[in-house]
């Protein structure tokens, strides 16, 4: 697997790993128990959940859990009222509280602002909003780092520019046919913080799947943007490499990401992550790709 620039979960002496198993999957669908047990007795040892994923579920069902593995790191996210939509200050830590209470740990490493979509910036920056309450809990040393998790727009640089946060996690943005992230790395890159790239798959175009052949980030793609898909694929064809497993190294090559997000919704796929980490890409690969030209917009840009 490529080197990346070293870093360490926060608190910690543990080098923070190249692949973060995301659990927004888990609990949605019968047989999580079994799921979560495999998710925490594996080769990949850092998992991230939030607490709206299946209401809830995802980080009851790891809690139950992190008690049976070894060392297992959780990251987790800060959500918005279910009900309401209130995301100020009282609802992080209410989210919070909630997360603890679930996973059954007393401090959290990484803790995001997740998904900010009913507050503008300047709400969640005042006095009482979502961010201060997120730095009282890095000051505190309940959390390790604080960092900003969304999607779509340019939200995420939004918040990037409050010099706020120590972590960004964009998903969907940064692939092998999607360059939509780019400001968010370089702005990352400048300041130093720890960057989660997650969905490298763009959801599930990239992994093979045939459901979701015509979407990208669960949105429908246009003509333009489908054929240079079939370009990246075809090349990929050429040089008799999986499509899921160059998805997987474009992520995993990038410098300036630190952890790579895949998520995981079945046993049957996590077994498989073992082979497209393990898949050797040759360098003129990475070649043949630059030289198809920058990838046109994406549905999520």
């Amino acid at each position: 697997m490529p080197e990346q620039q070293a870093r360490r979960v926060p608190g910690t002496d543990t080098p923070l790993e190249a692949i973060t198993l995301g659990t927004s999957g888990l609990g949605g669908e019968p047989g999580g128990e079994r799921l979560a047990a495999a998710l925490v007795s594996g080769r990949f040892r850092q998992l991230d959940t939030s607490n709206e994923y299946a209401g809830g579920r995802s980080e009851t069902l790891i809690g139950q859990v992190l008690g049976t593995a070894g060392e297992v790191t959780v990251f987790s996210k800060a959500d918005r009222d279910p009900d309401t939509g209130v995301f100020d200050g009282d609802r992080v830590m209410r989210s919070f509280e909630e997360t603890l209470s679930r996973l059954g740990v007393a401090t959290l490493p990484f803790y995001h602002l997740h998904d900010p979509f009913t507050i503008t910036v300047r709400e969640a920056m005042a006095p009482g909003g979502a961010v201060p309450a997120l730095v009282s809990l890095r000051e505190q040393g309940l959390v390790g780092a604080i960092g900003i998790a969304a999607a779509g727009g340019t939200l995420v640089e939004d918040y990037i520019r409050t010099d706020a946060f120590d972590a960004v996690l964009t998903h969907n943005r940064y692939t092998l046919v999607d360059r939509g992230a780019e400001d968010i790395l370089r702005m990352a890159a400048e300041r130093r913080m720890t960057v989660f790239n997650a969905a490298p798959f763009g959801g599930g175009i990239l992994s093979g799947s045939p459901r979701h052949a015509s979407r990208y980030g669960y949105r429908p793609i246009s003509p333009e943007f489908g054929r240079h898909v079939e370009r990246v694929r075809e090349l990929c064809d050429r040089w008799e490499i999986a499509l899921p497993a160059a998805a997987l190294h474009f992520s995993l090559r990038e410098p300036r990401v630190h952890s790579t997000v895949v998520g995981i919704s079945s046993v049957e796929r996590l077994e498989a992550l073992d082979a497209l980490v393990d898949a050797v890409i040759p360098d003129g690969f990475w070649d043949d790709l630059r030289a198809l030209g920058a990838p046109p917009p994406s549905p999520v840009d």
